[in-house]
């Protein structure tokens, strides 16, 4: 009954581009967006960056504590900013997965509740395919393309073939990017979050210390594996500690970050080799590595290929790439959803 409702009030509301509000809690960050259309008219984060930091990374309960004291606050910031009311509202769309349950659960709630006290069309929206669509966001991109989604738990290569139609071609086997980027971080000292002072560190060091090399290259399937260059990151630092000598971060973080990131450029030129397709999109929170950003567009444009990426601002976990992937949604009746929606970490 309430998708057939507001399935019915969408279609008869919506004469031009939809406007959507977007809700992300997946992780660390409460964000609330409007867009009309690809348009941005509010985007507003509220990041835990802060309450995390002591304590070197997320703190699950924590976080979900962080999201339920902030998130209706978001919500009116972003409708303030957009200058609207919830009644001009005409979609939903909410992070429903992947992420952690309890952050999840604060945002999948209040969605929840807002569609249903005002009739407004909810659409669950898939975390990941959020981040690509992040490239959508003021510009004329469409599909078909190849993007690579780059993050702290999710590394994965993707064929976009439609506004909702993806591919997974490769992904890691093990570690995420974004994870090893991290526990390299922890391992010199360095504060939360790692992956911009390990993007610091790096400019001032030299990648002269090889860690892990990847003789065989290419994996054949598109594979990737972190866990292996991590661990030898590790022991190498271990090392060096029971010497009693000091290690020199910048070409640590230098070194690793090269050998990470090669890697994971080749992997997704072969991928867009063996596809056809001449447009890359960068994605997630990684992609505001300056190192990746370079080698990726570097190789991709020497190789032939027209390579994006999207704002630093929406590199990281934000409202305006759920709304922006919703919007896709809902002028294809795609992924509707009802008052059983519930969170899929594991998604």
């Amino acid at each position: 009954m309430y998708i057939q409702k507001t399935k019915d009030k969408f279609d008869k509301s919506v004469g031009g581009d939809p406007i959507v509000m977007g809700i992300e809690s997946s992780c660390d960050e409460t964000a609330v967006a409007i867009l009309k259309g690809r348009r941005v008219l509010a985007n507003i984060v509220a990041s835990q960056i802060d309450i995390h930091r002591k304590y070197g990374g997320v703190v699950p309960e924590i976080a979900s504590r962080s999201h339920t004291d902030g998130i209706i606050a978001c919500v009116d910031d972003a409708l303030k900013q957009a200058k609207l009311t919830l009644d001009d509202i005409d979609c939903i769309g909410v992070t429903y997965g992947a992420g952690l349950i309890g952050a999840l659960l604060v945002g999948v709630s209040t969605a929840k509740a807002l569609a249903l006290c005002k009739d407004i069309p909810l659409i669950k929206v898939d975390h990941i395919e959020g981040h690509i669509c992040a490239n959508y966001i003021q510009t004329q991109l469409e599909p078909p393309f190849i993007s690579l989604v780059a993050s702290g738990g999710h590394t994965s290569i993707y064929s976009v073939n439609g506004y909702n139609d993806y591919k997974i071609l490769g992904a890691t086997r093990d570690d995420a990017i974004g994870e090893a980027f991290d526990k390299v971080a922890r391992l010199l000292g360095l504060p939360y979050p790692g992956g911009p002072q390990v993007d610091r560190l790096a400019k001032e060091g030299k990648p002269t210390i090889k860690f892990y090399k990847h003789d065989k290259g290419v994996s054949p399937d598109l594979s990737l594996s972190y866990s292996g260059l991590k661990t030898a990151v590790v022991n190498y630092i271990h090392n060096l500690r029971q010497r009693g000598e000091d290690p020199n971060a910048p070409d640590i973080c230098a070194s690793f970050t090269a050998e990470a990131v090669d890697l994971l450029v080749d992997t997704t030129i072969e991928a867009a080799t063996r596809t056809g397709l001449k447009t890359i999109a960068l994605a997630g929170g990684v992609a505001a590595n300056s190192y990746l950003r370079n080698k990726l567009k570097t190789e991709g444009e020497g190789r032939g290929f027209n390579v994006l990426f999207p704002p630093l601002e929406l590199c990281t976990d934000n409202a305006a790439m759920i709304a922006m992937r919703a919007y896709f949604s809902a002028i294809e009746g795609k992924n509707r959803a009802d008052m059983t929606l519930n969170a899929r970490p594991n998604l």
